[in-house]
């Protein structure tokens, strides 16, 4: 038997089995593909996805929404300053709120305070949660060179050495830090040289 130009040989005729075949084939190179994936890659891209997300879709919390466990009697609470920032690494902003009972004269002591978004299944709605107490006002001190920087809370925290210094004057200056660790902010202090706009 002789072909001619441009004839097909019997071997090179495409028939549908043919194509049925290469596209099944082709279907199960896909699929295995997809199972030879680093075991962790298919987690880390939903892990990092859902961080993003989150911090996409929640605003950090806004200081002036919150409810403090502060009673101020019958002055109101005051917030005298407030910083953002991701201090537990969830990808999420928290709000560092320092707050005082409003008075006219002298310096009511401070109380730092970490926010939060509203309870889980609450996305969006409710007012922001105190999730952390870095400084009571009971401990009598008040808050200067307030600072949230690269997941530390830093501020200059101003007291008194004894009763008698009045309450207008405190005489006692301490550089101290708030940082995450361990599931819970642990303080300390800062050198007496440090800047706390530096942290």
């Amino acid at each position: 038997m002789q072909f001619t130009a441009g004839q097909d040989l019997p071997h090179t005729r495409t028939r549908a089995l043919h194509w049925l075949a290469t596209a099944a084939a082709l279907a199960a190179v896909v699929a295995a593909a997809s199972f030879v994936q680093p075991p962790d890659a298919t987690a880390t891209a939903t892990t990092d996805a859902a961080s993003a997300a989150r911090a996409a879709a929640a605003p950090a919390p806004d200081p002036h929404a919150a409810s403090y466990p502060v009673d101020c009697g019958p002055n109101r609470l005051d917030v005298v300053d407030s910083a953002t920032g991701d201090l537990d690494g969830d990808g999420s902003p928290e709000t560092v709120a320092v707050v005082r009972c409003h008075t006219e004269t002298g310096t009511p002591p401070s109380g730092v305070y970490v926010l939060s978004g509203p309870a889980a299944g609450k996305t969006g709605q409710g007012a922001p949660r105190v999730v952390a107490t870095l400084l009571a006002p009971a401990q009598q001190r008040s808050v200067d060179g307030f600072a949230v920087r690269d997941g530390a809370v830093a501020a200059t925290l101003l007291g008194y050495s004894s009763t008698g210094v009045p309450r207008c004057c405190p005489d006692v200056r301490v550089r101290t830090k708030w940082q995450w660790k361990g599931g819970k902010f642990v303080q300390s202090e800062l050198p007496a040289s440090s800047d706390t706009e530096g942290v």
